[in-house]
């Protein structure tokens, strides 16, 4: 089930630290989804069950009772999540202009040839 968004509101960077857990592997319970973030993020199960909640209220992520415990999966898809974040960051940052994102990139030597060669086969694919 793809959604454009998530009800107006935007995920933190914790919260998408857990959606990149669901997206990869789901549905999860609470503590499997600690399993993947807690110890490289430093945080407990109380933390992810916190994360957990507030992705439920963006409709972010369902939840699906499984005796005691709940499943946890995404709604909104990893590319429609990633689309919108990326129109925005060009929206806010560079006038709506992709072209002017790239040009920044270069000029800031962000961009090495293996990225060029993908950006230029990209760019060929779209043009057919």
């Amino acid at each position: 089930m793809a959604r454009e968004d998530i009800s107006g509101e935007r995920i933190s960077e914790a919260e998408h630290a857990v959606m990149e857990v669901l997206w990869d592997r789901h549905p999860l319970t609470a503590t499997e989804v600690c399993d993947e973030v807690c110890r490289t993020r430093d945080w407990s199960l109380p933390t992810v069950k916190t994360l957990l909640s507030r992705l439920v209220t963006k409709q972010a992520i369902r939840t699906e009772p499984d005796g005691r415990r709940f499943l946890y999966s995404p709604i909104i898809e990893r590319s429609t999540y990633v689309g919108g974040e990326s129109r925005r960051l060009v929206d806010r940052l560079f006038g709506g202009r992709a072209a002017t994102l790239f040009a920044n990139l270069a000029e800031q030597e962000v961009l090495s040839d293996d990225d060029l060669a993908e950006i230029e086969r990209l760019l060929k694919e779209m043009r057919k």
